[in-house]
């Protein structure tokens, strides 16, 4: 192996441990390794812009924008109380509406976005019961996780996998894992309910309290919401028709951002510029730099020949090794680095004899998006649930979730390896 390759790995790698270490702040790690990179001549600066996925980060950034916006109406918190409402203050039937309203949302908004905005309203209603919220956010990590597996704007690996293959449209995404999301949400509904019934108890009194709460109080700006619901709902109709209108998403995405914010006026933008995550954004930019020292050298394409030769060029045994692989790999690591380690490969294999990469797509969007749900530190959502949580004096501890967590995962991908069997590869 060429003495550069080697310099290559032992950088990921290193940086890669420190991610997962969570000693300093993962954004910096991921910076510092991609810059390094460059530094050492491994990839040249115009090489490392070219491997930057621009797309993937204005699908962020426009998604961030509207989200926040819309977030300072209190619409969020009107459907969250609206939905304890209906479930006439039942812990039990609070938590399941809370676990759909989490994983509808984290379709069309993102899953860590949404779990932003549940998390404070969770709060407020398990206060007004006095039951413990711990396991209402554990079932709203993993109804996000899962509910944003749905769609391309729904889990940053799919915003990833979509940026990265044009064929994979919105509606692609919808039309493929939709499906499944259903099913798979369907069947853990009801563990959820079996597994935290006995813990969220509360008293006749406690439940009125909630039924006594004004929602429409929640609205605090009849105006904004009507501007943000109408460009939301022109954006996502615009992810619809992203292919027929010859516009990528990122595209669609901050034209409704900025639309919004012109709406809204220069006040507005300030603000809504704070709330945007940089320091996800800058996380994503060091992370497409430093693969691309792994693309570069040639490291990629050995995996991908590697694993080829492993399941002999299979599709069925190449789409299970993918979508298990993935699957267990990003319940110990973020999904994201991971996801971008394997679309370079997954490509790779395109070049080298396997005609049919659909299948691996998807399996490498719902290994990814699913895995999540194996531990604390499996997604972008889990570790913001968590910290929020702890802030507050509910602590979520690794084990006490894994115990839950991990079992729904493999159940869930155990789901999802019946279903790409049946539908891409008999």
């Amino acid at each position: 192996m060429e003495q550069q390759a080697i310099i290559a790995i032992g950088i990921f790698l290193v940086t890669y441990g420190m991610i997962i270490a969570e000693k300093i702040h993962r954004t910096i790690v991921a910076m510092l390794g991609g810059v390094l990179m460059v530094a050492l001549g491994i990839v040249s600066q115009e090489s490392a812009l070219h491997h930057i996925d621009f797309n993937t980060l204005g699908l962020l950034v426009g998604m961030m924008i509207m989200v926040s916006i819309t977030a300072e109406t209190g619409l969020f918190q009107y459907i969250a109380l609206i939905a304890a409402k209906k479930a006439k203050g039942d812990p039990v039937r609070i938590l399941v509406s809370l676990a759909l309203i989490t994983a509808v949302g984290s379709a069309f908004l993102d899953n860590v976005t949404t779990v932003l905005l549940m998390v404070p309203v969770t709060f407020s209603i398990t206060k007004q019961l006095r039951v413990n919220p711990v396991p209402f956010f554990i079932t709203q990590i993993m109804a996000s996780n899962v509910g944003g597996t749905a769609t391309l704007i729904g889990d940053p690996p799919n915003i990833m996998i979509g940026s990265a293959v044009k064929e994979l449209t919105f509606m692609a995404f919808i039309n493929n894992l939709a499906p499944i999301v259903i099913i798979i949400m369907a069947c853990m509904i009801p563990m959820f309910v079996f597994l935290f019934r006995k813990q969220i108890q509360t008293t006749p009194e406690r439940k009125m309290t909630i039924m006594q709460i004004n929602e429409k109080e929640a609205i605090t700006d009849r105006p904004l919401l009507i501007k943000s619901v109408s460009m939301l709902g022109l954006t996502i109709v615009g992810f619809f028709l992203h292919q027929m209108l010859h516009l990528e998403s990122a595209t669609v995405a901050l034209a409704g951002a900025f639309l919004l914010l012109l709406l809204t006026g220069e006040h507005a933008m300030e603000n809504a510029f704070t709330k945007v995550e940089w320091t996800t954004i800058f996380f994503f930019v060091g992370l497409f730099v430093l693969v691309s020292g792994l693309v570069e050298t040639g490291v990629i394409s050995k995996l991908a020949a590697q694993a080829i030769e492993l399941t002999g060029g299979n599709l069925v045994a190449t789409s299970m090794l993918v979508l298990w692989l993935s699957a267990i790999a990003s319940a110990f690591l973020d999904n994201i680095p991971f996801v971008a380690t394997m679309i370079p490969m997954i490509q790779e294999m395109g070049n080298m004899g396997v005609d049919n990469l659909e299948p691996l797509w998807w399996s490498l969007a719902l290994g990814a998006c699913l895995g999540g749900n194996g531990t604390l530190i499996g997604a972008s959502a889990n570790l913001i649930v968590a910290g929020l949580s702890g802030k507050e004096g509910h602590p979520i501890k690794f084990v006490t979730f894994m115990k839950y967590g991990f079992p729904l995962m493999l159940f869930s991908v155990v789901v999802a390896s019946i279903y790409v069997y049946l539908r891409y590869l008999i």
